[in-house]
């Protein structure tokens, strides 16, 4: 059975969820608390040398790290990867720029708004919301006349910018100029299966 360690307010964790619920596959969550020093133990980072969430189990407990591997991964051979080599490039690149840019900047600036560390550094703050606004833009003009973002079917690019780009209000950045963003997390939403079970940060998060 596979398992995913799991902390439940992480959006990169929401993202094996959302594709494991779509697959109807069996699995297993392993819930882990990151503010109370349960990825820092030596077993954990036996698991995953880098201390984070997600780490999938499969295979007789072969570990699998970072979000976007476990979705390329689990998506294999199912509608939610394309076969063409092209479209599957484009799913990389997306991938990519998920992690590089939005991700680092609208998933931080938002969790130091939501946990009040935007008031210990509000400089550095401030730049990681106009880096996520600056991403979000690219998205907007990534999504211009498409329903999704890879040969306009939903797949795995989708459930990976989903994750953060549906709370980038938290962070502070104004949604309101993206309207083709909003109309594509409308359309993820809508999808078969979907489940958003995003939790809040819990108090042991707090500044």
């Amino acid at each position: 059975m596979l398992q995913l360690y799991d902390y439940p307010a992480s959006a990169n964790c929401l993202k094996a969820r959302v594709l494991l619920r779509h697959l109807e596959v069996e699995w297993e969550r392993l819930p882990v608390d990151l503010f109370a020093g349960e990825t820092g133990t030596d077993e954990y980072l036996a698991v995953n040398p880098a201390g984070r969430t997600p780490v999938l189990l499969v295979e007789e407990s072969e570990p699998i790290a970072e979000s976007g591997a476990i979705l390329l991964y689990l998506a294999e051979g199912t509608p939610y990867l394309p076969d063409d080599r092209l479209e599957r490039a484009r799913v990389h690149q997306w991938l990519f720029f998920e992690q590089n840019l939005l991700e680092p900047n609208v998933g931080t600036a938002r969790f130091w708004k939501l946990t009040g560390r935007d008031r210990l550094r509000p400089e550095v703050f401030e730049q990681k919301v106009e880096a996520g606004r600056d991403a979000t833009e690219v998205l907007e003009r990534g999504l211009a006349g498409r329903q999704f973002l890879v040969g306009d079917r939903y797949g795995v690019a989708d459930i990976a910018l989903y994750a953060y780009t549906h709370v980038a209000g938290d962070a502070g950045i104004d949604m309101a100029p993206y309207r083709a963003v909003a109309e594509w997390l409308a359309r993820i939403e809508e999808q078969p299966g979907f489940v958003n079970d995003l939790q809040p940060y819990p108090p042991n998060a707090q500044a």
